[in-house]
């Protein structure tokens, strides 16, 4: 399984910690056994954490891949005629990886800062975000927008406006608890609904 690259950095800093606290450990052991824990345990978590598995599954002409891991919070309409918005929450637990849902160019890349509401909240729509717009052929386009939560403070964004991807690529990652609203034309059927527990670049989405 492989670590996102935000990640390295951390593990290895845990690392130093801990190897910090096992010197310690010979001078000063009271001192050295919480530094040792806590390096290991801050290395632990966050190769956990920043996991970043390879996801094969060949997705059928007219599939759009699920660009998130975590669980389904809406499918609905918000607002803007002839658009549905997919809502997915990610708790800590899960792979904090953003994917492609379709093959195309990216179009639009859009970085808003915003609140930190807690992100299984319908306030968390107004959070600091980033939105992601793939064109594809025959007019088909999805936006895929990245949102911090409470504890999430960074967003990072994989890709440039002009960038051709391809479906399932690695698009960018939130960091700790958050959200993925994934925007679609209404001409595509959603297959997912509210409590449905989805995987990035393994659940079908919809379907053109």
């Amino acid at each position: 399984m492989g670590l996102a690259p935000a990640g390295i950095k951390l593990v290895v800093g845990g690392l130093v910690a801990a190897a910090v606290g096992s010197v310690l450990m010979a001078w000063i052991r009271w001192a050295g056994i919480p530094v040792l824990a806590l390096g290991l345990f801050f290395a632990a978590f966050s190769a956990y954490f920043f996991r970043d598995p390879e996801r094969e599954k060949v997705f059928a002409p007219g599939e759009i891949a699920c660009p998130a891991d975590g669980t389904v919070m809406s499918v609905k309409n918000e607002g803007t005629p002839g658009v549905t918005v997919v809502r997915i929450f990610l708790s800590v637990l899960n792979v904090h990886v953003q994917r492609a849902p379709m093959e195309g160019k990216v179009t639009k890349t859009k970085y808003t800062k915003g609140k930190f509401a807690i992100a299984y909240k319908p306030e968390a729509a107004d959070n600091e975000r980033n939105l992601i717009r793939i064109d594809g052929e025959y007019g088909r386009f999805v936006e895929v927008e990245q949102i911090t939560g409470s504890i999430a403070r960074r967003i990072a964004c994989y890709v440039s406006e002009g960038q051709a991807v391809k479906i399932s690529e690695r698009i960018g990652m939130i960091y700790f608890g958050s959200q993925v609203a994934v925007y679609l034309p209404e001409t595509a059927r959603v297959l997912v609904k509210p409590g449905d527990k989805v995987e990035g670049a393994e659940t079908t989405l919809a379907l053109w």
